[in-house]
């Protein structure tokens, strides 16, 4: 069974307390850990939650680019949610938290295939979260956990157009399919409610880009910028 513990942990992180824990641990829970637990009783996977999340998510951002930018086109709105609710974006929102780290996988999946850090897996994990809130506490609990990410995101987005430096970071290396892009640790100072982090970013074995920032999405950003420098993909001085 899952640790309580753990809950309180993640519940700090996400800044919200739940009435019934099972909205949470559904959402934790991978469909590989179903396959290989169903006979104790783990039916039921994340999926649904995903798919409710999902819907969730897009009400909550369609609902705040409305109103907060009221002279925005139908066109542009579109492609600025699209840039916030898009696969890389949730699984960095998700790696905010290590969300993967709090998941149950079946043994196979978490070690053998690195389920924990796949994005598909966290950004999926990261909406059924949203969804797990939603039903635990409503809607208003819902925006008050969605909408500091998206805020953040879309700061990003509005400056640099309908790509994150991250996104066209990743959009430049797919040209070459055997390429492998990968953002990694370096390290995190200050206190607990000041931190900086540090990222690096590799195209394969190769250091294109450090950054730092005051997330981790922040961080991996700006060395998303310096690599994009690197490659000539960005002027030094652009935003």
């Amino acid at each position: 069974m899952y640790e309580e513990k753990n809950f309180s942990e993640l519940e700090n992180k996400i800044k919200y307390t739940f009435k019934n824990k099972t909205y949470l641990q559904l959402a934790l829970t991978h469909s590989s850990f179903c396959n290989e637990n169903r006979k104790r009783g783990f039916n039921e996977s994340n999926e649904r939650s995903e798919f409710l999340g999902d819907s969730v998510l897009s009400l909550i951002t369609a609902e705040y680019l409305f109103h907060h930018f009221p002279n925005v086109d139908e066109g542009i709105l579109t492609r600025n949610r699209a840039a916030v609710v898009c696969e890389d974006a949730l699984a960095a929102f998700a790696n905010e938290l290590d969300l993967g780290d709090y998941m149950l996988f079946g043994k196979g999946e978490a070690v053998s295939t690195g389920g924990r850090h796949r994005k598909s897996t966290l950004s999926d994990a990261f909406e059924a979260v949203i969804a797990a809130i939603y039903l635990d506490g409503g809607m208003e609990e819902a925006k008050k956990f969605v909408l500091p990410f998206i805020t953040e995101m879309l700061e990003t987005v509005i400056k640099t157009g309908s790509e994150d430096y991250k996104s066209r970071l990743q959009r430049i290396v797919q040209q070459t399919p055997e390429e492998v892009l990968t953002y990694n640790w370096v390290g995190e100072e200050g206190p607990p409610h000041d931190r900086t982090f540090e990222y690096e970013v590799y195209l394969n074995s190769n250091l294109l880009g450090k950054g730092k920032g005051r997330s981790k999405r922040e961080a991996e950003q700006a060395a998303a910028r310096e690599a994009l420098i690197l490659l000539g993909e960005l002027d030094e001085t652009a935003p």
